[in-house]
């Protein structure tokens, strides 16, 4: 009976590890961050142990706090989304912004192309429409990476810088309300077209959306074909093709999915926040997702951890600006550090895991030669 339940525990504890395992990085990563934020600070004469009492005050220090956080976590949920599918099939897509922005910009036209059609129909046309727009915009780049071997992190980059300027030239151009004067807009949503807040929550229905979308991404790539089909060809595109699968078509429609939750997320913005297309919307949302996803590590369950701690860095930047005299940005360069502490983490797991395979392969040799040797000898006797 003993050895059973000794036998459970070291089970337990494997298990255990196991699933923690892949966060080390990530935690190694929030470390580091910290210092270097710290010595960032003390380089400025500035209490940084203040600092960060302040930044968590402005996270998740009254209720006050804790809705601002989660209404800049909404849209990170939907965006770290965008880069989390496609890295599934091995790409590296960081377009998350210009797919927001076009769905955005969808999702408010579309009101006034079908004038008078009932909230019950038109809002989840709007959200069709914004995904569809998002979902084609990096679908693109999916396409340019597998039928013309064009580096897809560098064209969902300049795809989305494409996206910003044609969502600037038409909202300040063709599609501009005149009524608009300082701040170009779109024509503003109908009263009925407007998302409400959560009950006994001051943040709109997008975070539940959202959260959703990241619970049913996890269980697609946990417990799907199609999330088992993705998982081989991000690991090794030559055995996928020998298998037989669908290679591009995968590509493709991951990075649709992606794009499709980058452009709802637009289309949440618009209705729930902003009223109308304008720069307000262009917020960093799409990069700051980029963040989350790598905090994550393409982990669709913990993005909605990683977005509520990000968002509420995001939200402490005025608290430090009223409290210490630091500008807002300041929230940006701790964002800054930790993506580059991500990626060098990344860079240190990958080089230890090559020199254990190394190890494990000279080993493997060693032993073999050694076998040879013995059974040489044995030969000769």
């Amino acid at each position: 009976m003993t050895a059973l339940m000794n036998d459970f525990i070291l089970s337990c504890k494997a298990n255990l590890a196991s699933r923690l395992l892949p966060a080390v990085p990530t935690l190694c990563a929030l470390a580091g961050t910290l210092l270097l934020f710290v010595l960032f600070l003390l380089a400025q004469g500035k209490p940084a142990g203040e600092a960060c009492l302040y930044i968590y005050q402005g996270a998740f220090g009254s209720s006050f706090a804790w809705q601002n956080t989660l209404q800049r976590a909404a849209p990170l949920l939907l965006t770290a989304l965008c880069v989390a599918l496609p890295a599934r099939a091995g790409l590296v897509i960081i377009g998350g912004e210009g797919a927001l922005a076009l769905g955005g910009l969808a999702a408010a036209v579309l009101p006034s192309a079908l004038p008078h059609w009932p909230w019950l129909v038109m809002l989840p046309l709007m959200g069709l429409a914004a995904m569809a727009a998002g979902g084609v915009w990096i679908a693109l780049c999916g396409a340019l990476r597998q039928w013309r071997g064009v580096n897809e992190t560098i064209s969902s980059l300049l795809l989305s810088y494409l996206a910003l300027a044609l969502f600037r030239h038409l909202v300040e151009g063709p599609l501009r309300d005149p009524a608009s004067l300082n701040k170009p807009s779109t024509f503003p949503l109908a009263q009925e077209y407007l998302i409400d807040s959560m009950p006994f929550l001051d943040v709109h229905w997008g975070l539940a959306w959202g959260a959703a979308a990241c619970i049913a991404a996890w269980v697609m790539v946990k417990y799907s074909t199609f999330g088992f089909s993705l998982g081989v060809v991000g690991g090794n595109i030559r055995t996928a093709r020998l298998v037989g699968l669908p290679v591009n078509r995968l590509v493709l429609i991951a990075c649709a999915m992606g794009g499709a939750a980058a452009g709802l997320a637009g289309m949440l913005e618009i209705a729930a926040v902003q009223g109308s297309a304008n720069s307000a919307l262009l917020a960093g949302y799409g990069f700051g997702g980029i963040l989350v996803a790598f905090a994550a590590r393409q982990n669709p369950l913990a993005i909605v951890v990683c977005a509520i701690v990000i968002g509420g860095v995001e939200a402490s930047g005025s608290l430090l600006q009223r409290r210490l005299g630091l500008p807002d940005a300041t929230t940006l360069v701790l964002q800054g550090l930790l993506f580059c502490n991500l990626l060098a983490w990344e860079t240190i797991v990958g080089r230890l895991a090559d020199m254990r395979l190394r190890w494990q392969q000279a080993a493997a040799n060693s032993a073999a030669e050694a076998a040879a040797e013995v059974r040489v000898e044995v030969s000769h006797v």
